[in-house]
C-alpha cells in the first residue's frame, strides 16, 4: 500500500519502482553479468548484488531490488525478503560512513555502551539515523568478533580498537571534517558506497589497500601461539598491584604463605 511520509496508509496499491536511467541501467549490467557468471544458479548472485545496489546509491532501493529481481527472474517479493532480512542492506539513506559500535557483551562492559551513549548526544541522532550534513550513520552492532581489543567500534567495517569515549567523539568529529582516519589495523577507510562495491566482489583497486588488509591483530592469535607451543614465561596476576606480570614460576613464596618442607 501507499502511504505518506508520516507512514500513514493511503490504502492504494504502491506503483511500480521506476527503472534506472538508461546509462545507469547499462552500466549495471555490465557489473551484474560479471557478478552473476561467477555462480552456477544466477539466484546465487542476489547478495552480492543487493551490495552492488547499495554502491549505487547508498542504499537499497525499490528500483534496486526491481533490479535485481530482473537479471536474476525472481520476483520483486523474493528480493524484498532477503533485502529485509539482513541489516547490512540499508532500506533508508544513510551516511558516508556507518559507524558501529559494538554493544555486545564484552564491548558493552568495557565501554561500548557508553560510547554508544556518548555518541548519540554528541551527533544528535539515535540508533541508525544519519547526522544532517549526511556524513555518519551510527547504529548499534553485534559482536564484531574482535573482543580482545573491547571496546571496539568500527567504521564501514574497518575496525577501530580499544576505543574510549573521548576517542570515539574524536573520530566521528574527524569524519565529519573530512580529515583523514586511519583504521587500527586493515585496510585504509573509504567511503561506504565504495565499501558495498568491494562486498559486492568487485577488486578494491586503490594502490597498496589489498596488502594494507593485514589480519587479526596480536591480541587475538594468543591461542594460536599457546597451541603451537610457543609459551612465553608464565603470567602470575596480582590484581592488587598493579595487574599481571612476569614472575618465575618456581619464585619463593611471599612472608605468611605455607612452604614446602625439605624433602617432602
Amino acid at each position: 500500500m501507499t502511504t505518506t511520509p508520516e507512514g500513514v496508509s493511503l490504502g492504494m496499491p504502491q506503483l511500480p519502482a521506476p527503472d534506472y536511467p538508461d546509462d545507469v541501467r547499462a552500466r549495471l549490467e555490465r557489473d551484474a553479468a560479471d557478478v552473476i557468471a561467477r555462480y552456477p544458479d544466477p539466484r546465487s548472485a542476489l547478495l552480492p548484488l543487493l551490495h552492488l545496489m547499495q554502491s549505487e546509491e547508498g542504499h537499497v532501493t525499490r528500483t534496486g531490488m526491481r533490479f535485481c529481481a530482473e537479471v536474476l527472474g525472481l520476483t520483486t517479493a523474493e528480493v524484498t525478503a532477503v533485502a529485509t532480512f539482513y541489516s547490512m542492506y540499508r532500506r533508508k539513506p544513510s551516511g558516508d560512513y556507518q559507524v558501529g559500535v559494538c554493544t555486545n557483551t564484552l564491548c558493552a562492559v568495557m565501554g561500548g555502551d557508553a560510547i554508544f551513549e556518548a555518541l548519540q548526544d554528541h551527533l544528535g541522532v539515535g540508533n541508525g539515523e544519519t547526522t544532517g550534513d549526511g556524513k555518519v550513520t551510527l547504529e548499534h552492532i553485534e559482536c564484531n568478533a574482535a573482543c580482545d581489543f573491547a571496546p571496539v567500534v568500527m567504521v564501514n567495517w574497518e575496525f577501530f580498537d580499544n576505543q574510549t569515549v573521548d576517542s570515539a567523539k574524536r573520530l566521528v568529529d574527524d569524519l565529519r571534517a573530512g580529515a583523514e582516519v586511519e583504521p587500527t589495523r586493515g585496510a585504509p577507510l573509504c567511503t561506504f558506497k565504495d565499501t558495498a562495491r568491494i562486498l559486492a566482489g568487485f577488486p578494491d583497486e586503490r594502490p597498496g589497500a589489498v596488502e594494507a588488509s593485514g589480519g587479526a591483530g596480536p591480541a587475538s592469535l594468543v591461542g594460536l601461539r599457546l597451541a603451537r607451543g610457543e609459551t612465553g614465561p608464565a603470567r602470575v596476576v596480582h590484581p592488587r598491584d598493579g595487574g599481571p606480570h612476569d614472575e618465575p614460576q618456581d619464585a619463593a613464596p611471599q612472608d605468611g604463605a605455607p612452604r614446602a618442607e625439605e624433602g617432602e
